[in-house]
């Protein structure tokens, strides 16, 4: 098996060590998932996001919570009460 060695911006690592940590993921197992599916598919980009810290403001939560109010406002489904902490 063959090493590879890179050299990264040092706060860039931190940054790449905490985004792959929230998905579950080692800087390893990225360039390993990486480089399979480039030699597999013969392109690049392909895409791997990280959630937001906050997802209520994600676009695809908003789409969603556009699509409610629609159904809300054409009487279909109902509202339920807030819980709050």
């Amino acid at each position: 098996m063959a090493a590879i060695t890179l050299r990264i911006d040092d706060k860039e690592k931190k940054e790449l060590d905490k985004a792959l940590e929230a998905i579950g993921m080692n800087v390893t197992t990225f360039y390993s998932i990486y480089t399979k599916k480039f030699l597999r598919e013969k392109r690049i980009p392909f895409d791997i996001t990280v959630p937001d810290e906050d997802v209520f403001y994600s676009e695809e939560n908003q789409k969603h919570l556009k699509k409610a109010i629609k159904r809300l406002e054409g009487g279909k489904g109902k509202e339920h009460d807030l819980i709050e902490d």
